[in-house]
């Protein structure tokens, strides 16, 4: 049976991401966890070749927050902010079919006990549940009036999660879950602003898969976005955002057979983006 590897935080450092899949076994495939463009050099290429692969059937991408910034840039929702690298997306000529696959994409990603997301899950969720959400922000990036979606997609409220939520206050909590999640309370009310170590949240609040009796403690969840974790491998949570786009590396780590060790998994790891200014 060919391996399948996880992925971390790309954000177009398009030379560590094909030196990192020329890395893998062959036949082997991949799951990107999300922030496929922005603030590396080339956005543009790291795309493109995500596309091409994923259309050959050798990888999988989730979206990420990036990404999505990407969706609503595009839309005219939002404008280029200072650190943004995607503007030769759009002026590519192949922007439109660049951004009809891009929001085509899924926000997680399961096999059995095994979940695959870019930032985090709330505590309430079951697995499960997880995909189930995932699945209403991805049908509503895939209607034709999916520019109303990432128009009200921004903002830090509800900060918890309810099954009473009703439209795109329900889809936003989804979506900063899935794509901004680092701290919650244990009851799952998130925070947005805290992006340093374990203990940096603030009073009262902890990292979202320290949190007791969470649904989904009993599964193997591989995710991104936090590069100041670097590589954290827990027997139930795996973080391979290890800051590739800060000059440290882009890393892949096999995603075991259900039921497997999770000790002797092989890890793949390429360097990240050397900026020509970075001391």
């Amino acid at each position: 049976m060919s391996k399948i590897f996880a992925v971390g935080d790309i954000q177009g450092c398009t030379p560590s991401l094909k030196k990192l899949v020329s890395k893998l076994p062959a036949k082997s495939k991949a799951i990107f966890l999300g922030d496929l463009v922005n603030r590396g050099p080339d956005s543009l290429g790291s795309l493109r070749f995500l596309k091409r692969l994923q259309e050959k059937g050798r990888i999988e991408c989730i979206l990420g927050n990036h990404d999505l910034h990407l969706l609503a840039i595009d839309a005219g929702i939002r404008k280029p902010r200072g650190l943004d690298t995607v503007d030769k997306i759009l002026a590519a000529p192949d922007r439109k079919e660049l951004i009809h696959w891009l929001r085509n994409r899924p926000l997680a990603l399961n096999h059995g006990k095994i979940l695959a997301v870019h930032a985090g899950v709330l505590p309430q969720w079951s697995i499960d549940q997880t995909i189930e959400y995932a699945q209403e922000v991805e049908k509503a990036l895939r209607k034709k009036t999916y520019q109303d979606f990432l128009a009200n997609m921004y903002g830090n409220t509800p900060t918890k999660w309810s099954h009473s939520l009703k439209g795109y206050e329900r889809l936003r909590v989804i979506t900063n879950a899935l794509t901004r999640l680092r701290f919650c309370t244990p009851t799952g009310r998130m925070e947005f602003i805290s992006k340093e170590s374990l203990k940096a949240g603030p009073k009262g609040f902890m990292p979202w898969f320290l949190v007791p009796k969470r649904k989904t403690q009993d599964a193997l969840i591989y995710f991104g976005h936090w590069s100041t974790l670097g590589l954290l491998k827990r027997p139930n949570v795996i973080c391979l955002d290890t800051g590739c786009v800060w000059g440290g590396k882009l890393s892949a780590l096999e995603i075991p057979e259900s039921g497997k060790s999770t000790r002797k998994l092989q890890l793949i790891q390429v360097p990240g983006y050397d900026h020509p200014m970075r001391m």
